[in-house]
């Protein structure tokens, strides 16, 4: 378990951490999720006792990082995949690490093997792809079978079968009862791997939830109906005393009502529906909606960017800029 307790960091004028208190627990995938600049790294770096901290305190199982005898036994991090040394093969960087914490030099075969690098493991670590370097970095965090691992993007450079290890693994170290604590900029990847969620916010604490409440309390769901008698669909709702909002393709979007409710009362009208849908916001639209105030990059979009669809019946203006993923794939 990792204890934050108001967690602060200055540099400066610039305060990168502010008053930060929250608890990772064990036996979940934790996401840590905020806008370029918001502290996660900050943050992971005072928890590994990288950076010390202005005020408050983390402690790792109870103690600091750096009351660790054995450290790579307790806790396992990738934070830079490229913190090695070039000139070392894949297998002596890990045997390094593995004898510096009394870790037998088997288990280096073992994790290699578990990250895919077995045929590279005697190459040298400055001759790989972005990817095997991402895989290198989770060998080192394995390496030492430690109860709680801490990954900053880890899924940077991998191809999609990467990916899909990546998430099954984390899923399945959580499921053995370990502390698992990620930060990923990739929403749709976060949210098939993440079970809690951890949001800041210019070094504030923003949200400390579940992905479902996280989703639910930050996005409009509305029930989507489409049928050939629209008009007609349209009135007897508004004899319901139900709003709807133009939809897609002729449909007519309804916040606020049960998809069952609605269904059932098109039935009693007889009133054929081709599509009775509800339909929930992803949670890359609940993260910006919440974080949009604390977003300290924006990106001015082009003439040639795409609508933002929004929320039905909500405007797009003020909501943050859209953006592509530019992260480089495994080679």
């Amino acid at each position: 378990m990792i204890e934050l307790e108001g967690l602060t960091k200055r540099y400066g004028d610039k305060l990168a951490v502010d008053h930060l208190t929250c608890t990772v627990r064990p036996g979940i995938v934790t996401g840590f999720l905020g806008p370029n600049g918001a502290g996660k790294s900050t943050t992971m770096r005072m928890m590994l006792d990288l950076d010390n901290p202005t005020s408050g305190t983390v402690r790792i199982d109870g103690r600091h990082y750096r009351e660790l005898r054995d450290p790579l036994r307790t806790v396992g991090a990738l934070l830079d995949a490229k913190a090695i040394h070039g000139g070392r093969s894949a297998y002596n960087h890990l045997l390094c690490l593995a004898q510096s914490n009394g870790i037998p030099a088997t288990r280096v075969r073992e994790v290699l093997d578990t990250v895919g690098l077995t045929s590279v493991a005697r190459k040298r670590a400055k001759g790989f792809s972005l990817g095997m370097g991402q895989r290198l970095g989770i060998a080192a965090a394995l390496l030492g079978d430690p109860r709680i691992l801490m990954f900053d993007e880890p899924v940077n450079g991998l191809d999609p079968e990467g990916i899909h290890w990546i998430r099954t693994l984390m899923k399945g170290l959580a499921a053995q009862g370990r502390t698992v604590f990620v930060s990923s900029h990739l929403m749709s990847e976060m949210a098939l791997t993440a079970e809690h969620l951890i949001v800041i916010g210019q070094g504030r604490l923003l949200a400390d939830t579940s992905m479902a409440d996280f989703i639910a309390r930050n996005s409009k769901s509305f029930v989507r109906m489409r049928s050939p008698e629209h008009e007609r669909l349209r009135d007897v709702l508004s004899g319901a005393g139900i709003t709807a909002a133009p939809g897609p393709e002729g449909g007519l979007d309804v916040t606020g009502e049960d998809a069952a409710h609605l269904g059932e009362l098109a039935a009693r009208h007889g009133i054929t529906l081709h599509e009775l849908s509800p339909q929930r916001a992803s949670l890359e639209e609940a993260f910006m909606r919440l974080t949009a105030a604390s977003v300290e990059y924006h990106a001015r979009a082009g003439d040639d960017a795409p609508p933002d669809a929004g929320v039905p019946g909500e405007p797009p203006e003020g909501r943050p800029g859209w953006g592509a993923d530019w992260r480089g794939k495994e080679s």
